[in-house]
This record gives structure tokens, C-alpha cells and sequence, in this order.
């Protein structure tokens, strides 16, 4: 299975490289030694230890023991809850303040508001997949996706589909309250990719680490055959 690669999150942008690339890996993997996120990222055990110890000590990283074998306990880390802030959330409280006004007033409303959401997002979205293949229609949509916060990336499977998997829901606080947030994700993915079947097989909303959508190509339609001899 292939990756492919979106660009990193410009929230992060601030941090230096290398402790930017640790955040965006444990935010992927849920948590990781400092083995192995040295063996993903390329540098030594001995600097991603230092790099850790830094994270850390800024509030944004901890670690578990635990034993895995004879020998010292190994240290497992994972993000902590101060790091969120450095991934969008875009001002949930407000927006579900404003929301609730809305739909207190006019529930209609409220339904249409995530529907004109969904409808401007994927007029846009058109036009950047407009005359590409399927494949590459997915990758351009992963990329718009990861601009707009959700820190995505598409894998390529064994199988010829592909799974889109947002590690990172950038309305997380508007979505935990209103289930419209996530139905209108769910439908602008399925309608800038009319040539697949779009089924969302993780939710971050359901308690699961991130949002995974499984996109299989549709069947080519066969050209119904000329009347008379």
C-alpha cells in the first residue's frame, strides 16, 4: 500500500522541522517510541530523545512505561491534550453558540447552513478534480482536505481502492454537537467523487482516533446495445 503525501499543517508551521514532523507522526499513529519515530523520521534515537525530552518538557508531548521484555521499561509517548491547540478546532464555542441561536429560531435553517457549507466546498473542489482520473481526483481532494485542517492522507490499497483517513477533524466541537457536521463531510467527499462508492469506516465522533472514508470505483456502465439488424 502507497501513501501519498499532503503537504504538513500550516498550524505547526511555527515549530522547527523536525519536532513539527514528530507531532504531525504521533497524531497519526496515536503513540510511538522514540525507536521507531527516529526509524520514520531519519534521524538518530539519540536526537529524537532529545527532540522528545524538549516536546515534553513545553507540555505537549508524555510517555507511558511500560515492559515489553527483560531490560528497562520502554517509554511509549503519545500527544497531550495541550498539543490540540496546535491543530484547528476553528472556534467551536463560538460557532455552536451562534448555531444554537439559529437553530432555536428555525431548525430549517440550521440544515440549510451545513448544506450551503457542503454545496461551496465542493463547488470548489470541482474545479481542482475537474478532467483528472479517479486516482488523482482522490489525491487532489486528500490535499484540499489537508488544507483545510484535517491533516489527511489517502492510502493506495492492495485491492485498487483507496482509503482517506483525516487524522485530525477540524470542527471537532461543532461535529460533537451537531450530527449535520459530519453527514455534510460525508456528503460533499461523495459528490466530487461521482465515479465511487464513498463509505466512512472510522469516526473520530464515535470515540475512534480518526475519520477514515473507504472510496471504491464505481462500475464502468455499459453502452446499451443499437436496436434493429
Amino acid at each position: 500500500m502507497a501513501a501519498m503525501p499532503v503537504d504538513t499543517n500550516p498550524a505547526l508551521a511555527s515549530l522547527p522541522s523536525t519536532r513539527r514532523a514528530i507531532l504531525v507522526t504521533l497524531k497519526k499513529w496515536g503513540e510511538g517510541r522514540a525507536e521507531d519515530l527516529a526509524a520514520e523520521l531519519g534521524v538518530t534515537t539519540s536526537a529524537m530523545r532529545q527532540h522528545l525530552s524538549g516536546l515534553t518538557g513545553d507540555g505537549l508531548v508524555g510517555y507511558e512505561e511500560r515492559k515489553g521484555g527483560p531490560g528497562r521499561p520502554k517509554h511509549v509517548y503519545h500527544l497531550t491534550a495541550g498539543s490540540e491547540v496546535l491543530f484547528p478546532k476553528y472556534h467551536a464555542d463560538l460557532t455552536n453558540e451562534q448555531l444554537s441561536y439559529v437553530g432555536d429560531d428555525d431548525p430549517g435553517l440550521l440544515e440549510r447552513i451545513f448544506h450551503r457549507r457542503r454545496d461551496r466546498r465542493a463547488t470548489n473542489a470541482r474545479a481542482r478534480l475537474a478532467g483528472r482520473p479517479l486516482g488523482q481526483q482522490v489525491g487532489e481532494l486528500t490535499r484540499i482536505l489537508d488544507e483545510d485542517g484535517y491533516l489527511a492522507e489517502c492510502v493506495e490499497m492492495d485491492d485498487g481502492t483507496w482509503r482517506i483517513v483525516e487524522h485530525n477533524c477540524a470542527i471537532l466541537g461543532v461535529a460533537a454537537r451537531y450530527g449535520q457536521a459530519c453527514q455534510s463531510e460525508l456528503e460533499f467527499i461523495r459528490t466530487v467523487l461521482p465515479g465511487a462508492r464513498v463509505d466512512r469506516v472510522s469516526h473520530i465522533v464515535a470515540g475512534q482516533r480518526h475519520c477514515a472514508y473507504a472510496v471504491t470505483p464505481k462500475p464502468a456502465r455499459r453502452r446499451a446495445p443499437r436496436g434493429g439488424a
